[in-house]
């Protein structure tokens, strides 16, 4: 198994059970057409997404620190039109965002229909790190869940495609990720102390994870466990993802572009006739 894709509420997850490397025999260059493919065919996709107005798509990236979240909008999102696409990264929140619940700041960058949405982490920082660091009381981030739950189902009741992903990289390349950023002099900006303080944590944050993807998993907002060991193949799981997502659509976001390309045929033709 590869990638796990959860879609059921309650779906235990463990994470030791998933790898974190591509599959054996499986190298970046068997794979370079495929995701060259993949990237034609999302610019595809988005155009018409763009073009019918009839839906929007929200991507969540989530992932311990070097997990490759950055990388995976570098690379994936680069395969979409600018124009259409909007990424927000999630920091520590301001003041004036810890005076309003939770997930005011996050819903006020939701994607308007024919939109692409990415979230560089997410409200999910707040049964994650709020969690593991006890920035609030067990009793508040547990009931998180059922929030962001009804927060998701309403995107996706306004026709929004909730994709969320889990960068699953290992304790061991994560320490190589670590240590080779203080060696790079473009990264080295990157250094936290802090980075390094989480890894204390490594079965905590595992626990939150965990907890997180089965409590969080539904159909109308389903995660995607994405191995992240090799970037190449990280990239590739989640172009496949989200293109498997949009298929369905194209059939009827071009009958809509169809009806509306018709009806500006005949406002032209009147035009001309009344010339």
């Amino acid at each position: 198994m590869t990638a796990l894709t959860l879609n059921k509420p309650g779906q235990k997850v463990r994470l030791s059970d998933y790898p974190e490397q591509p599959p054996k025999g499986l190298t970046e260059k068997k794979v370079q057409a495929e995701f060259g493919a993949l990237c034609e065919e999302l610019f595809d996709l988005q155009d018409l997404l763009w073009g019918a107005r009839q839906n929007s798509v929200l991507v969540v990236l989530q992932g311990r620190d070097t997990a490759g979240k950055d990388g995976a909008i570098n690379h994936v999102v680069g395969c979409l039109n600018p124009r259409g696409v909007h990424v927000t990264s999630f920091g520590a929140p301001t003041q004036e965002e810890l005076d309003h619940d939770f997930l005011w700041r996050v819903h006020r960058h939701a994607p308007r229909k024919g939109e692409f949405a990415i979230f560089n982490r997410s409200h999910y920082e707040d049964v994650l790190v709020a969690r593991v660091n006890k920035l609030v009381p067990k009793p508040v981030w547990k009931e998180r869940f059922g929030h962001i739950r009804d927060f998701e189902e309403l995107l996706a009741e306004h026709g929004t495609l909730v994709l969320k992903f889990f960068l699953h990289i290992s304790f061991e390349e994560q320490e190589k990720r670590l240590l080779k950023r203080e060696q790079d002099a473009r990264k080295a900006w990157k250094i936290s102390p802090g980075d390094w303080k989480d890894r204390d944590h490594w079965e905590d944050y595992t626990e939150a994870y965990e907890d997180a993807l089965s409590r969080t998993s539904t159909k109308a907002a389903p995660w995607t466990l994405v191995p992240a060991d090799a970037k190449w193949y990280r990239n590739l799981v989640l172009a496949r993802a989200i293109a498997e997502a949009l298929r369905p659509y194209r059939k009827a976001w071009q009958a809509q572009l169809d009806a509306v390309g018709e009806a500006k045929k005949e406002e032209l033709a009147q035009y001309r006739q009344k010339k």
